[in-house]
């Protein structure tokens, strides 16, 4: 019996089978990293540059939006000693989100500090699951959270509700209003859209 709750999958064709995909935990690892470094890249500049901030304000709505989709759900399920810390982290990214609405260079530093609060939280949490869930299940929750990243809002929008079912329902559909504004006004919303994408 699986210790992590996982969205209706197909059955494993046999026992030996491993989904390919990243690991859920490896894949917010990395994103983590990706946000500090674009941060420290931002508060580096004379002024941080609109195209940095638009981008920052994307990546962190899409990363928060899967999150809060798949990996907390699911450390909810498997710890559910640890049900209070995901209910923190929850509010928390409430509040970066709220931060994030209209974000300019006298605001970055506010953000900043919200956003490593965040990797310390969370990066707790993948650890705790990572010693819980198998590999398949870690590989499953990670492919969940790229669909669900592809899907999710470009903009922050911190009234939108932060549990399943009902945010796997909303923020799809505003992430297709966002991704139209972005069309319009030509926003860019990737690292790699960036004239020196930060590394991770």
């Amino acid at each position: 019996m699986s210790a992590v709750s996982l969205p209706p999958l197909p059955p494993a064709p046999d026992e030996g089978y491993r989904p390919g995909g990243r690991s859920i935990a490896d894949i917010v690892d990395r994103e983590h990293r990706q946000l500090l470094a674009l941060l420290d890249q931002l508060a580096g500049s004379a002024g941080a540059q609109r195209d940095g901030l638009a981008v920052l304000t994307a990546a962190l709505s899409r990363h928060l939006s899967a999150e809060e989709q798949y990996l907390l759900p699911a450390v909810r399920a498997a710890l559910p000693e640890h049900a209070g810390r995901v209910d923190e982290e929850i509010d928390g990214d409430a509040g970066l989100l709220a931060a994030l609405k209209g974000l300019t260079d006298e605001t970055l530093t506010e953000v900043a500090e919200r956003v490593r609060r965040h990797v310390d939280g969370v990066g707790g949490l993948v650890a705790e699951l990572r010693a819980v869930a198998t590999q398949e299940e870690l590989i499953r929750l990670g492919n969940r959270l790229e669909i669900a990243e592809e899907a999710a809002p470009t903009r922050p929008h911190p009234g939108t509700p932060g549990t399943p079912p009902w945010n796997r329902i909303v923020e799809p559909a505003v992430g297709v209003v966002d991704k139209v504004r972005d069309a319009v006004t030509r926003r860019p919303t990737y690292l790699a859209d960036l004239p020196e994408p930060p590394r991770d």
